[in-house]
């Protein structure tokens, strides 16, 4: 070990010395203790030998302890020792390093962990005391200890649970139910006397019989879970602790029943004798950590009972943010960590809005249930049981009459296709190489999983696709939607989109998104292509699943799309003639679909014999790269970045044309012309709806930015001229880069022509600080030199955002900058980019900046951190209370008697102007920028009108001239 990680850090000791101050506060001694971390982490995962201690093996636990750092830390800065040193790993370990090295599942893993705990903590604080409530003979400070006990067994009872039941997925949902299980066995073993509710009372066991309270139906309805689940889990949990604790178990009705059984109906329910008890208590807590402390040895895995034990290797960032560069889950957490809104459609989608303790428990004073990523995972995997599963397996009675209609009967291809496409998705090497060899004695729960998985994948794909072949068969006005059912990639996508879902809803620590493109064949920009379709045809989709599919559709707008290898190229090379040189110098392009029957080779899937497909060899060709249609067939609000009155296509007046329904056009090739566009290619219609959506995003990311830097209105709309003008003129800068990165850029350069005192070290400042924000946007910009490079460099490399401004940025939009200087100001040619360069020809004029959408809840103020948002009926009950109503100021009915809304928004606005320290507290919960962005729509319809705050904004402005 100790040779592999000296041979490591010896080739990467040039990259070290290269990046001193690209990570962490950039002091010497520390780049030195997070490199050797990183270094040895990846011999630990990647070199030879075995990953458990008695093959020399080390955890990252250990390497934690060692270099003084915590887990925040080193996962904000792992992915970018992972960018630097790629190369060399590659030659070192193989190709499939990345993989191998499992970051991001371990990441993943930590972010379950530590909801999963504080989840656990809530429960626990709301059902029993932390210490004896009545202590005999001054001996609080032993039954303190045991009531801590306690919690411990319960933690660690759900840990060996995890690994020895759900090692190999480890998805939230799964593991949620499994700790409700833990839940139910403390709830009958954990003496009364501990208890923080009256069983018969408590308005948390509300399912209740003649024999008493039916405890395994009370927990699914406060915890969200499926009866048949959860018995399940707590079977597996029985079994543990009478294979592992060699516990007995006595029949409910037996005479070792105690009190703790009182009132609650026996069926469903296994008691333990002496589970609890005191000496029993402590060698059951030892043989746990032995049992979980063999496990983590030979797997080598995190030891995940720091997290009940608030260890200091957790650090004191959030495991949200920045923090964790853990695609989507930044975004994801954030938005469920916020007070989001309650789904409104009268199904059991609700979270409980109030959750009173009935004995006025401190940590649950608030009649406001908090809602956790962990209830919102629970409530959405509740819609995938109950609407979902019921569905047949099979294609229904309408949709194979859309089948029949086709040219030839599509029938077999179809469902063949989708065997395929599922089983390459969901497969055990779907789930991770390490962890299906660690573990051979839940093979039989895995497939279980793993088909009820594929399952729900298939049901929701064909529900989705009838209701799109309806809505085609309407435009058509008939029933041959050959071109569209016969389409390869078109189904490839839905299917797709499909799994996704599913696993976003059991939110898998393994099967993280682009994974399922990867299984399919297809590219980011091909999923892009259905995701709108998708959402507006399956109208009971949860509120996080659209959330899910709008954080997809942005990270491919923001980087996604433009990197290499994406099928955005194969069109744009078609729609943008002159960039084809750049784009194949890169070599950009996307390689051809792979067939269907290397798939099901490739992951030795068997289906009966099905013929082969007769259209796949000509979905290979290399004009079949579709391009995603502009035209809508409906005007329904959604979020956005897919908002039909937000990206107005040059076409979008011939969206009565018979001539190519929207879904077709999309999935057409190329170079077909498009006659519903003026005789245009698809190409061309495509490539020009794609760029407006990343003027758009652009926009509203400039306008968040700039807004934080209390910049001008005139230098916004400079900056989203500058970026408008790179994105059509300019548009290679984009390529294999980040859209932030040209906006930080831009921003900067504006600033320099505009004569403004704003440095790049704050533009980076405040751009930490947006909701977006990944560390290595601006510390790793990717450059191509060219061989004529006045650095003299060649081929490719990473660098900073201020290398990549000098050496790339401002040589290629010069020009802009000079006329976008002249045309503000006309006498004077002071920029920094000035000399030696005159107006860039037949610019055309700019439009101002674009009047966004309301966002709800909007930011009113850029100096106050003030929201306004209509009054939607899923917070009325919210406003019940006269303690809550007075929390909230609604436009239309007064906050104080006999007062007019107009003098109630006059009395905030002095309030907040005032500058005056606000005495009291309001309860309101931080709502985010993030939140603000992803709250664009409501599965309601349109949001009324929101109440305008008139508010004073301070803005840096530009220094007035001499």
């Amino acid at each position: 070990m100790t040779r592999q990680a000296m041979q490591l850090f010896k080739e990467t000791e040039s990259i070290l010395l290269s990046s001193m101050s690209s990570f962490a506060s950039g002091s010497p001694e520390e780049i030195e203790r997070f490199w050797s971390a990183f270094v040895l982490y990846c011999v630990s995962r990647l070199g030879k030998g075995g990953r458990g201690k008695e093959d020399g093996g080390i955890t990252l636990c250990q390497i934690l302890r060692a270099f003084k750092l915590n887990i925040v830390d080193f996962f904000k800065e792992m992915p970018q020792f992972c960018i630097k040193v790629g190369y060399v790993l590659a030659g070192l370990y193989g190709s499939d390093w990345e993989k191998k090295l499992e970051l991001k599942e371990l990441q993943a893993n930590v972010v379950h962990l530590s909801l999963l705990s504080r989840y656990y903590k809530r429960a626990y604080q709301e059902l029993f005391l932390l210490n004896d409530a009545k202590p005999e003979e001054n001996s609080l400070q032993p039954n303190a200890q045991q009531a801590s006990d306690y919690y411990r067994f319960g933690w660690l009872l759900f840990l060996v649970l995890r690994i020895q039941t759900f090692s190999r997925f480890k998805d939230l949902v799964t593991s949620t139910n499994g700790l409700v299980s833990v839940l139910a066995i403390l709830i009958v073993h954990i003496p009364v006397r501990l208890r923080n509710f009256n069983i018969k009372d408590s308005s948390n066991f509300a399912k209740k019989s003649d024999k008493g309270v039916n405890l395994i139906a009370s927990l699914c309805e406060k915890y969200h879970t499926s009866e048949d689940e959860l018995s399940k889990a707590l079977e597996k949990t029985n079994t543990l602790i009478i294979d592992i604790l060699r516990k007995n178990p006595c029949p409910a009705a037996s005479e070792c029943q105690q009190d703790s059984l009182s009132f609650i109906d026996p069926e469903g329910v296994t008691f333990f004798k002496n589970l609890l008890d005191e000496d029993s208590l402590k060698s059951s807590l030892l043989i746990l950590e032995k049992e979980y402390d063999n496990a983590i040895n030979t797997k080598g895995e995190l030891d995940e009972r720091m997290f009940a034990n608030d260890d200091s290797l957790l650090g004191s960032g959030s495991l949200s943010g920045g923090a964790i560069n853990l695609p989507g889950t930044k975004r994801k957490y954030d938005v469920m960590a916020s007070p989001v809104k309650s789904i409104t459609n009268p199904n059991p989608m609700s979270p409980p809005r109030f959750c009173a303790s009935p004995t006025g428990n401190g940590y649950y004073n608030s009649k406001m249930a908090p809602i956790t990523p962990v209830s919102t995972a629970m409530t959405t995997a509740k819609w995938l049981r109950s609407t979902i599963s019921p569905l047949p397996s099979r294609p229904s009675g309408e949709l194979l009459r859309f089948f029949l209609a086709c040219d030839k009967d599509v029938t077999d291809d179809i469902t063949r296709r989708a065997g395929i496409i599922l089983g390459a998705i969901f497969t055990n090497s779907s789930f991770g190489e390490r962890i299906c060899a660690s573990v051979r004695n839940t093979n039989r729960n895995d497939a279980i999983w793993t088909e009820q998985r594929k399952m729900e994948a298939l049901k929701l794909y064909y529900r989705v696709l009838e209701s799109m072949c309806r809505a085609e068969s309407q435009i058509l006005s008939g029933n041959n939607l050959t071109s569209l059912l016969s389409n390869e990639r078109f189904h490839r996508c839905m299917i797709a989109c499909s799994a996704e879902l599913v696993l976003a809803t059991h939110k898998t620590v393994t099967m993280m998104f682009p994974a399922v493109l990867e299984k399919t064949g297809i590219t980011s920009f091909d999923l892009s292509k259905v995701i709108e379709s998708f959402v507006r045809h399956e109208d009971t989709l949860p509120r996080e699943l659209k959330r899910h599919l709008n954080s997809l559709e942005e990270r491919l707008l923001e980087s996604m799309a433009w990197e290499k290898g994406s099928s955005m190229y194969n069109s744009l090379i078609v729609a943008r003639p002159v960039l084809s040189a750049e784009i194949n110098r890169l070599g950009l392009l996307a390689e051809p679909m792979p067939s269907l029957d290397a798939i099901a080779t490739h992951h030795n899937i068997s289906l009966g014999g099905l013929p082969p497909l007769p259209f796949q060899k000509q979905e290979r060709s290399p004009d079949n790269d579709e391009i995603r249609s502009p035209k809508r067939a409906c005007t329904e609000r959604r979020n956005v970045l897919v908002d039909s009155n937000s990206f107005r296509s040059p076409v979008k007046d011939t969206l009565k044309s018979k001539l190519l329904p929207p879904l077709q056009s999309a999935f057409a090739s190329p170079t077909r012309p498009n006659p519903a566009a003026g005789g245009e290619l698809c190409a061309e219609t495509g490539i020009g709806v794609f760029l407006s959506k990343i003027t758009k995003l652009a926009a509203i990311r400039i306008k968040g930015l700039c807004e934080r830097l209390q910049l001008s209105q005139q230098i916004l709309e400079r900056v989203y001229s500058l970026v408008q003008q790179i994105i059509s003129q300019q548009t290679a800068l984009f390529f294999n880069r980040h859209i932030d990165q040209i906006i930080l850029c831009s921003i900067y350069g504006v600033a320099k022509i505009s004569q403004l005192a704003l440095t790049f070290k704050e533009i980076i400042f405040g751009y930490r600080k947006q909701s977006q924000c990944k560390p290595q946007v601006f510390r790793s910009v990717y450059v191509h030199w060219a061989s004529r490079s006045r650095n003299g460099k060649t081929g490719e490399e990473h660098v900073d955002i201020i290398t990549f401004y000098n050496e790339v940025f401002i040589p290629t939009v010069k020009p802009l900058l000079v006329e976008l200087g002249s045309d503000a100001s006309p006498s004077k040619n002071e920029g920094k980019c000035a000399a030696d360069a005159g107006p860039f020809p037949e610019s055309p004029r700019l439009a101002r900046f674009p009047n966004l959408p309301d966002m709800s809840p909007k930011k009113v103020s850029a100096a106050h951190n003030v929201y306004v948002s209509p009054l939607r009926s899923s917070k009325m009950d919210t406003l019940l209370s006269p303690s809550s109503k007075s929390y909230y100021a609604c436009v239309g009915e007064s906050t104080h008697a006999f007062q007019s809304p107009s003098k109630d928004l006059k009395v905030i606005n002095n309030r907040l102007n005032s500058g005056k320290k606000v005495s009291g507290r309001l309860n309101f919960d931080v709502v985010s920028d993030l939140v603000v962005a992803r709250s664009l729509s409501d599965q309601n319809g349109a949001p009324a009108a929101m109440a305008d705050i008139a508010t004073h904004t301070p803005v840096k402005c530009e220094q007035p001239d001499a």
